[in-house]
C-alpha cells in the first residue's frame, strides 16, 4: 500500500483492477455491477483524467492518442463513452458539436446531450467559446465516423 494510504486503512478499502493492480475507494461506498455502463461525460481540455495517468491507454485508446494530444501540447475536450475516449467536443452557436471517432448508438447519444445540455446551463450566460481559439484543430481535419451537434436542451431530441 502507499505511504499516504496507510494512515487511511479504515477508511479505504483496496479493489482488484481488471489487469491484477490495485485500486483504492472510499470504504463502504457503493459499486455498480461490473455490466454497468459509465455514464457518458464531456472532459474539458487538459483534464486530469486524460493527463495523470501513466498508463493512459486505459482512458484514451493507442489510435485517438494523436488525435487527443496535439504536438503543441494542446490536449482536446473529450467525449467519454463508457469509460473511454470517444471523440471530441467544442461549443458552437447552436450548441455543442460532438465528433465520435467511431460510430455511437442513440443511447449513448442521448447521454451525451443531457451532458451537452447540462454543460450549456451551467455556462448559462457566461463566455461560452473559451475553447474557440482552439477550433483551429477541427479547420485542419479531424477522423469522424458521426458529427451532430447536440441543441441547448436534449429534451425532445
Amino acid at each position: 500500500m502507499l505511504g499516504g494510504l496507510r494512515s487511511l486503512t479504515d477508511e479505504i478499502r483496496q479493489l482488484p483492477g481488471p489487469g491484477g493492480e490495485t485500486f483504492y475507494d472510499v470504504a463502504g461506498a457503493p459499486l455498480p455491477a461490473e455490466n454497468v455502463a459509465a455514464p457518458p461525460r464531456l472532459l474539458p481540455m487538459w483534464d486530469s483524467i486524460l493527463l495523470a495517468y501513466a498508463k493512459r491507454t486505459r482512458v484514451v485508446p493507442a489510435q485517438h492518442r494523436p488525435i487527443v494530444f496535439r504536438r503543441n501540447g494542446d490536449v482536446l475536450p473529450t467525449l467519454l463513452v463508457d469509460g473511454y475516449v470517444a471523440g471530441v467536443w467544442r461549443v458552437v452557436d447552436a450548441g455543442v458539436e460532438a465528433t465520435a471517432f467511431e460510430p455511437l448508438d442513440e443511447v449513448q447519444w442521448q447521454g451525451l446531450a443531457t451532458e451537452a445540455a447540462a454543460l450549456l446551463d451551467l455556462l448559462g450566460k457566461r463566455e461560452r467559446f473559451a475553447y474557440r481559439r482552439y477550433h483551429h484543430w477541427w479547420d485542419k481535419g479531424l477522423p469522424a465516423a458521426d458529427v451532430r451537434v447536440l441543441p441547448e436542451s436534449s429534451k425532445g431530441h
